[in-house]
This record gives structure tokens, sequence and C-alpha cells, in this order.
């Protein structure tokens, strides 16, 4: 039985709203987790609390699915993700909210990202890739879902090489060494 949504048009299942809820909090204390051991504890607490917003959650929870994003069936759904239009609009950790319009090119162009968004979306990607891929998961898995948007991304290159940089690490150092690396990175940033 799913439950109408007034005003929306949505009808949701009620246990895709406490998967998805379920979801959205395993996530955030992943990022958390990891934003504190970057030593970006504002980021941690604060990250994605936009996904509670009823823009956001309604949509995702009709959408839910448990293996990817939500935000993939609204798109398959309508050619669009208006959830995800509003996330990335509110939450400067995505590479997509850094894009302006060049006055030179007179087109939108990627922004260099300040590093500690840099840092959080690396923490992100992470705790995405420990969510949705469960006990599938090793410290290579960001790298290659990072790999497979590569040729069609719009990201300012030095953000793109540190991310990279950052997700090669993981990948052949681990999460001990990349995040005393990213704590290091962090200090020479503020001194």
């Amino acid at each position: 039985m799913k439950i109408n949504i007034p005003f929306t048009g949505l009808a949701v299942d009620p246990e895709n709203i406490k998967k998805h809820f379920d979801t959205v909090n395993k996530h955030r204390l992943y990022v958390c987790m990891h934003c504190f051991k970057a030593g970006i504890y504002w980021q941690g607490l604060t990250h994605d609390l936009s996904k509670y917003s009823p823009e956001e959650f309604l949509v995702s929870a009709s959408m839910y699915q448990g293996t990817r994003s939500p935000n993939e069936g609204e798109r398959e759904d309508k050619g669009y993700s208006l959830a995800w239009m509003h996330h990335k609009g509110r939450n400067k950790h995505h590479f997509e909210y850094w894009t302006d319009y060049d006055p030179a090119t007179r087109k939108m162009s990627p922004v260099k990202m300040p590093l500690i968004y840099v840092i959080e979306m690396f923490c992100d990607r992470v705790a995405a890739s420990k969510v949705y891929m469960g006990d599938a998961y090793n410290d290579g898995c960001p790298l290659a879902y990072f790999d497979k948007g590569r040729h069609t991304r719009m990201i300012h290159p030095t953000t793109s090489k540190l991310l990279e940089k950052l997700l090669i690490m993981l990948r052949d150092r681990g999460e001990e060494y990349t995040f005393a690396y990213i704590r290091q990175l962090m200090r020479k940033s503020r001194s």
C-alpha cells in the first residue's frame, strides 16, 4: 500500500520511507566519521542536511532502490531530477555547485573548488561507495566510480586532479594514510 503525498503527485511506499531514511542516516554517519578523520568537523556535522527537506526526501523515498541514488530513478522517470537540482544547489561539496557563467567564453564553466569542499566531496564519495556497495566495497571502489564519469563531468581541472589523487591514494595506501595526508594538507592550507 502506498501513501499519497498531498500536492506532490507522489505515492510512496511507507517501507521505502523508512529504508530511505535509514540509508540517508547511514550515509551521513559515514561522511561524518570521515570528515572527523579529515579534521573538518563542521562539514561532517552539517553534511547533506538538505536530504531531509520535502523537496529531496519525498521524491527520493518514492524512487528508493537501495543500490544506487534515487536521483537516477527520477531521471529515468522524468528525464531530469528535481531532487538533485535542489541538492546540488545547496551543498558546496558537489562539483556541480561550482559552475558559473564565464564572460570570456559566454558559457557555463567549472570553477575551482575550495580545498575544504574537495575534502568533503572525497569523504562523501567514499561513504556513498560504502553504503551502496555494502560488503563488496574495497578502497578502489570510489576511484572506479569516479573513472566511470570521467569523460562526461564538468569539473575544474585542478579540482579533478586533487580528487583523483586522493582516490588513487585511498586505493593504493588505504584510509589511515590518506586521512593523515588530508589532515596535513588542511594544516598547510590554514597557515
